[in-house]
């Protein structure tokens, strides 16, 4: 998940020094989403891992 998500910023990073300011503003929302996602898969799995005793 971390993965998708740089992948995303790069290309967020890519159009928007090209001058793309559409598909810069899409690919930067996408990251942001997918690093949500995967901060809460993380803190998921920190908790269930703990055992709960």
């Amino acid at each position: 998940m971390l993965y998708w998500t740089i992948i995303f910023l790069i290309i967020a990073l890519v159009a928007g020094v090209l001058g793309f300011g559409g598909v810069a503003s899409a690919a930067s929302g996408i990251a942001k989403v997918l690093f949500v996602i995967f901060l809460v898969l993380f803190l998921v799995s920190l908790v269930a891992g703990q055992g709960f005793i």
